[in-house]
């Protein structure tokens, strides 16, 4: 990659000051610190003050498993050299991690491609507004795209070794396994789907591993010599990605008396109340980011409004009567006791019942198409109910550009997957892109945000479009 870049040191000295003017148009107009930064900061600040890795409760400050120790640990350095909460120098840091990832989506393409789709890719990821929006949040995203877009250049190095019959054990072999393991363990100690990753590498081993043995039992040749570079590479794989998840584990169980080496299911603390009932009855006709923000994050604390449902919420008039007693009994004091979370959910049991197929088929499709095509502007002042044009113009017209913008990237992408399925290593970004689509669409929250660790892959599609190699 370096020598492109000094051969092509015009374009990519241009490119990448248009990627950091893009990016700190956002770090200076929309800094993104949400209710998440401030719980993120919290940690950080007990962890570094107290020695204690937990959040502030009524003054006290109480240990909690509630979040990966990633992003807490990012903070802390920050804070520790440039003050406390000063969230600006973490966007500006995290500006520079996003340029990074635009170097390391162009040597993916330079790998898997060619120079000029090298060089098509990182203007891709530079001019790339998502991207950049998110840089100035201070959230887990922008690390997380870093180190996925790591690990994917590291996993087709270890798999040009497996290829080309380079022993594994080799310095290349294995230091590529490790360090593509090793950063997907930084994906997991950000976010606890970064483990998705480490399925999508490790089933497509697998299924090299599978597809060796066939063609070597077809050939009547002993397997095993071919077939052991690839478990090698899956055991270093497989250490590189969970050792770094040892000490969190240990912690818990010695702080937290818990077994958890990740954080559990709805990021609460051991004596948190998990509104499962809400939650499941939420599954039953949640299909859009924008009943997310009106509904499902309101509670509890806020007031629910049963007319911003959408229709499919309903089955029947005994259900709808139902549900809105449920929410006029909520709003009345905005809490979600235990037996109404019980009701939720024999409301949502019964809504299972009468349609297996919408709950498990039809709804987690819907879920997987908006996180996919929705407008990208959860972090602007953009209305999220866009279609229906009551938006101020200037971000009504932001809607419908950052949509477009998507809907290019998405199309380009498949334009250039179906261009280049054939390619060597294909199959892993395939994978990938699929495993973490299923995975998306159990969730009751569907954020546009969740599929933005695939942007990497999608970004490589795109590039081949502007060039690949014979």
């Amino acid at each position: 990659m370096l020598e492109l870049v000094r051969k092509d040191a015009r374009f990519f000295l241009a490119a990448s000051l248009a990627a950091l003017a893009l990016r700190l148009l956002f770090v200076l107009h929309f800094p993104g610190v949400v209710d998440d930064s401030r719980l993120y900061a919290d940690i950080a600040e007990n962890w570094l003050q107290h020695g204690v890795y937990g959040i502030t409760d009524s003054g006290q400050v109480v240990p909690t498993l509630s979040r990966l120790p990633g992003y807490p640990l990012f903070l802390a350095a920050l804070f520790a050299i440039f003050g406390w909460s000063n969230f600006r120098a973490v966007l500006l840091i995290q500006v520079l991690f996003d340029l990074g990832t635009c170097f390391l989506v162009a040597d993916l393409a330079r790998r898997m491609l060619s120079r000029r789709a090298a060089k098509a890719a990182f203007l891709l990821a530079a001019l790339c507004p998502f991207l950049a929006n998110y840089a100035a949040a201070a959230l887990t995203e922008t690390l997380e795209v870093f180190f996925t877009a790591w690990a994917l250049d590291l996993a087709v190095c270890g798999l040009a070794t497996l290829r080309y019959d380079i022993d594994s054990s080799s310095t290349a072999g294995w230091a590529a396994w490790l360090g593509c393991g090793l950063s997907i363990g930084a994906c997991i100690l950000l976010r606890p789907d970064g483990g998705i990753l480490f399925g999508a590498v490790g089933a497509y081993l697998f299924l090299l591993f599978l597809r060796r043995i066939l063609v070597q039992r077809a050939g009547g040749s002993n397997p095993a010599a071919r077939v052991l570079p690839i478990l090698r590479a899956g055991l270093v794989l497989t250490l590189g990605a969970f050792a770094p998840l040892i000490p969190w584990t240990l912690r818990n169980l010695h702080t937290m008396h818990r077994f958890e080496p990740l954080a559990p299911r709805y990021a609460s603390d051991s004596d948190e109340f998990v509104m499962a009932g809400f939650n499941r009855w939420t599954k039953t006709w949640i299909a859009d980011y924008t009943s997310v923000q009106e509904i499902y994050w309101k509670a509890p604390g806020d007031a629910m409004d049963v007319t911003r449902l959408p229709r499919r919420a309903f089955d029947s008039a005994w259900q709808r009567q139902e549900t809105e007693q449920l929410f006029a009994d909520y709003n009345q004091d905005h809490d979600m006791t235990p037996e109404l979370d019980a009701r939720f959910a024999a409301l949502a049991e019964a809504r299972i019942h009468a349609a297996l197929l919408r709950y498990y088929v039809r709804l987690p499709a819907m879920r997987i198409a908006d996180m996919w095509l929705r407008p990208r502007t959860e972090l602007l002042p953009s209305d999220p109910r866009w279609w229906e044009f009551d938006d101020e113009a200037p971000w009504l017209a932001v809607s419908l550009v950052f949509g477009l913008v998507n809907l290019a990237y998405v199309a380009a992408a498949v334009a250039g997957l179906l261009r280049s399925r054939e390619l060597f290593g294909m199959g892993l970004f395939v994978l990938f892109l699929v495993l973490r689509s299923l995975f998306l669409g159990t969730l009751e929250n569907p954020e546009p945000r969740y599929t933005l660790e695939c942007y990497p892959v999608v970004i490589l599609f795109a590039a081949a479009l502007f060039g690949r190699n014979a």
